[in-house]
């Protein structure tokens, strides 16, 4: 380990010295601009952190080796309340929180008082933070750092603030929030404990009455009011009668209390718990019929009312819990029901659904062999029947004026008749509840009055972010329907609060811009930043003029130089620099961030930028899970970032954390993962150091056996599949190549060679180190620099050329050669095993010249399509030859038209363009190999030798490519 740490330390400070991670425009090379979500400030980061930025990291190491002018750059988020709640959650003495900063990520007890400041805190972080980037070796440009509230970033801010104003895209009013009660200010996802988006819904409130009392039930699904059977209500809830507008309600205490940030006028009039209303009757204002308010635990009073209507037919909770209450009996008596009130009781079917019965939620359930109301499968069974209801039901008859509508139709045409009739209203809550903020208050819904949105519901600006998305490059490409539902359904946000860090609104100096968005085109200002620091331009004189000019090209350079006191020079630099990084090529997140902080990117770039400035291509991935469990301070699974590069190393981390899933998928992390990685490393280490000492990588090329082209031709198809993995940014399946496939073909390299083999064992060696190394120098940077150095490469491998498939060394005719050896020893050790055998004599024997002629021909004919023996026999039997062995060659066409016919295209071409290869000699060559691996005398025969020993008669089973065997 103390190696690997001296590697890293070395390599880190010769790349700082040198300087080669700093990006200026080169009009002389492509340049290739890649962000990664800058990071809050609130606490260290640990080993789930890395995977998203060692990502963004491997993908510029990778570009800039492709020859690429690559900028990939690094700011930190002091905006928002991440920091502030940290802070406030250590002023008031979290035990939790100081375990976990003493015990987990070993702060000095002495410095938690100073970050209870938090901007000490901030600070802290950003710099722990920062050098942990450092450690794992990030080729960050740090020359364009900043922080979210440095006054220049904050007049920026200003200026894109002030050009979504006059776009018409800021607007002002009342709407439905995220909130938490007690910091008293809007929530979003990185408001929230755990990171959590609040999805906020609309619920239709129907209003059930009992004389002049309502029974307000809340449903998604208000077409569904023609099949109530009964209302349910928790018995163990407590519950209120309330006058809500001046009507007098019955709901959950909890939802007494939501009303009124809905903007209800509402006064409680006395408190009970909720089995006081079990056994009452109350009418279904859509039928007019009674019906029985029953028990059920299942009913959650902090969701929305805390009463909801029973749909037996179409809900399988309600079916579930409707049984569950039958059976009950003596629940039933304590409530003083008879039994008879309850077993009248039967689903009512209102939606046909095709494939489905009378009752879909009867089907459902019982497919899933649901009994319990606790169960949580009913979760998926509700799922899969409004699923269906909804995209193929239509209404009964018995549903009236609603008949033959589709559910999606009915849905909303119900909802305003029964508005508009005053026998329902609506309210907002929260669908993902519970969501806390992370001061630890549970979140609500208020509607906001006065507040400032960005207004993503605007119709035009969600034109033209679906431009800007249909041009863009998603990886991976299935994520591309998510966004584009997240820009159909995204509505206005708000976008400021009273409190916090930030950047105060230009117009309106009491709110401070929040902190999604604060981040939405501040990689524009990355290109700039360290031209504002070098010329120590003050923020005053970041006027909208020199921003316009810079990002819009508007204005005069000289004049506004003139007015802002900013050299011309120094201007017309940020310009050129803006147009030569811009557009941003590549942005890296995780896939959590696309329902906001991604796809609001993309509509803040189309608002302020040109077309040609959009950007390019959008990276998510998925988490890192720590031996199969989800990462969390309960779980005691917390590694930090530094704690890991000091135990395990940058490149086995590196490699841990990106080996083990593609982009998409959880990795999982495990200290054995790292070990054994920092074991294949070491392992890759002392090979190369042996080697390099014995000077042999110098020898000149001297003549190939088939071996060497063999070793030679497979080295460029693993560069050809490793390229085609980073392209994609699969870099699970790169590393597979470069450290395991390319591997397995080396020490079947090295098991074949023998002192007859002649060629240049050291040349081929060289050349696969030579490779090797700088495939694997994006994903383990540090100790493929200390490689590179040992095997004589100029400069370092992190700016070395990525390695190009040469298409001189690929030799099929080798690989085929070698890949019979290989298939041959594998059927004999096969043959071995099976029957028992301590061979002392194997013998092949080879394909008779005629059976290469049929074989070749078959080939050529099936190029494309598919061939039948008859259309084969009638060509084949043109050839005199041929014509002599009709019999024995339709017997033959038996046994290989089948795997011709299977066989994909490329494998075809590849055999046709090889022909015939002589398998006699190659197994001839090979008997030295085989005698040693197999231990046995080894005799190789052509079929066609009359004075071959066959004792069993295999010589006529042989087949092209595929000789007989025979074992004694």
């Amino acid at each position: 380990m103390e190696f690997l740490k001296k590697i890293e330390e070395k390599w880190q400070k010769r790349w700082e010295d040198a300087k080669i991670f700093e990006a200026n425009p080169d009009p002389a090379k492509p340049k290739y601009f890649i962000t990664v979500a800058y990071p809050y400030p609130n606490s260290p980061q640990h080993i789930g952190h890395a995977r998203t930025y060692t990502l963004a990291d491997v993908h510029a190491r990778y570009m800039r080796m492709r020859g690429y002018n690559v900028l990939l750059p690094m700011a930190f988020h002091y905006t928002g309340t991440p920091v502030l709640a940290m802070a406030k959650r250590l002023a008031e003495k979290d035990e939790e929180l100081i375990k976990d900063f003493v015990e987990v990520y070993k702060i000095p007890k002495e410095k938690l008082t100073e970050l209870i400041d938090p901007l000490n805190m901030a600070r802290y972080f950003h710099e722990e933070i920062k050098e942990g980037m450092k450690r794992i070796g990030f080729s960050i440009d740090w020359r364009r750092e900043f922080t979210t509230i440095d006054p220049q970033y904050n007049r920026f801010i200003e200026w894109q603030f002030e050009k979504l104003r006059e776009k018409g895209y800021i607007t002002r009013g009342s709407h439905p929030v995220g909130w938490c009660p007690r910091c008293g200010n809007p929530v979003g996802q990185h408001d929230t404990a755990g990171d959590v988006e609040p999805e906020i819904g609309e619920f239709t409130l129907i209003k059930f009455k009992q004389g002049n009392t309502i029974f307000p039930t809340a449903t998604l699904r208000p077409e569904t009011i023609f099949g109530v059977t009964n209302i349910w209500v928790n018995p163990k809830a407590k519950y209120v009668k309330a006058t809500v507008d001046g009507e007098e309600w019955i709901v959950s205490q909890e939802a007494a209390e939501k009303l009124t940030y809905l903007n209800h006028k509402v006064k409680v009039l006395e408190t009970f718990e909720g089995k006081s209303l079990v056994g009452t009757y109350v009418e279904n204002p859509a039928t007019k019929n009674k019906i029985i308010i029953l028990p059920a635990e299942f009913v959650d009073p902090k969701n929305a009312t805390g009463v909801v209507m029973s749909v037996p037919g179409h809900a399988p909770y309600d079916l579930v819990a409707l049984e569950n209450v039958k059976k009950a009996s003596e629940t039933l008596k304590a409530y003083g029901i008879k039994p008879e009130q309850v077993e009248s009781i039967k689903p009512i079917s209102l939606i046909e659904v095709p494939n489905y019965s009378e009752i879909p939620a009867a089907d459902v359930v019982e497919k899933m062999g649901i009994k319990d109301q606790k169960d949580p499968k009913l979760e998926d069974a509700t799922k899969e029947v409004y699923r269906h209801e909804f995209h193929n039901g239509r209404m009964k008859s018995n549903t009236g004026k609603y008949y033959g509508l589709t559910v999606a139709e009915a849905k909303d045409k119900v909802k305003q008749d029964l508005m508009a009739e005053g026998k329902a209203t609506t309210m907002y809550e929260l669908l993902n509840r519970p969501v806390k903020c992370r001061c630890g208050t549970e979140c609500i819904v208020k509607i906001f009055e006065d507040q400032w949105f960005i207004d993503y519901g605007n119709p035009q600006w969600k034109a033209l972010a679906h431009k800007n998305l249909e041009k863009m490059e998603i990886l991976p490409e299935e994520m591309r329907k998510e966004y584009e539902n997240v820009i159909d359904w995204l509505h206005e946000k708000a976008c400021a609060r009273k409190s916090g860090m930030g950047t105060r609104l230009p117009w309106d100096k009491d709110w401070i811009i929040e902190s999604l968005s604060d981040s939405t085109i501040y990689m524009a200002y990355y290109t700039i930043a360290r031209h504002i620091k070098e010329n120590k331009i003050d923020a005053k004189q970041l006027t909208n003029e020199v921003f316009d000019y810079i990002f819009l090209g508007k204005g005069n350079a000289k004049e506004i130089a003139e007015k802002t006191g900013i050299k011309l020079e120094a201007l017309e630099k940020m310009r050129n620099e803006f147009i030569y990084f811009y557009p941003l090529d590549s942005r890296h997140s995780a896939h959590e961030l696309i329902p906001n902080h991604l796809t609001f990117m993309i509509f803040n770039h189309t608002a302020i930028f040109p077309e040609n400035l959009w950007p390019r291509q959008i990276v998510t991935n998925g988490h890192v899970l720590m031996e199969g469990a989800k990462m969390s301070k309960s779980f005691g699974n917390i590694i930090p970032l530094r704690e890991g590069l000091e135990k395990y190393g940058a490149d086995p981390i590196r490699l841990s954390v990106l080996g083990t899933a593609e982009l998409l998928q959880d990795a999982d992390f495990s200290p054995s993962v790292a070990k054994a990685m920092r074991e294949r490393l070491e392992r890759i280490y002392k090979f190369v150091a042996n080697f390099a000492k014995e000077k042999k990588h110098k020898q000149e090329q001297t003549s190939l056996s088939v071996l060497d082209r063999w070793m030679l031709s497979r080295l460029q198809w693993h560069v050809k599949r490793a390229t085609e993995a980073m392209d994609k940014l699969a870099v699970r399946k790169a590393i597979q190549t470069v450290l395991y496939e390319l591997d397995q073909d080396v020490q079947w390299y090295q098991k074949r060679m023998t002192e007859e083999n002649g060629g240049a064992t050291s040349y081929v060696i060289s050349e696969i180190l030579n490779v090797q190394t700088r495939l694997l120098a994006p994903v383990a940077p540090h100790i493929c620099e200390e490689l590179w150095e040992m095997l004589g490469g100029k400069g370092f491998v992190s700016t070395a050329g990525w390695p190009k498939p040469d298409k001189s060394k690929i030799d099929i005719e080798a690989e085929e050669k070698e890949t019979l050896i290989m298939n041959v020893l594998e059927d004999t050790l096969n043959i071995v095993k099976a029957t028992g055998i301590t061979p002392t004599k194997v013998c092949y024997y080879t394909a008779a010249t005629w059976k290469w002629k049929t074989y070749q021909k078959a080939l050529l004919k099936s190029v494309g399509t598919k061939i039948s023996q008859k259309d084969l026999m009638r060509e084949l039997m043109g050839d005199p030859e041929l014509k002599a062995k009709a019999e024995t060659i339709a017997k033959f066409l038996n046994q290989i038209l089948d795997d011709i016919n299977r066989m994909p295209e490329e494998r075809k071409q590849r055999l046709i363009q090889i022909k015939e290869i002589d398998e006699h000699q190659t197994l001839k060559d090979a008997e030295r190999f085989f005698k040693k691996e197999l231990r046995a005398e080894i005799r190789v025969y052509s079929e066609e030798d009359p004075e071959r020993y066959d004792p069993k008669k295999r010589a006529q089973l042989t087949k092209p490519f595929r000789p007989a065997i025979y074992v004694e």
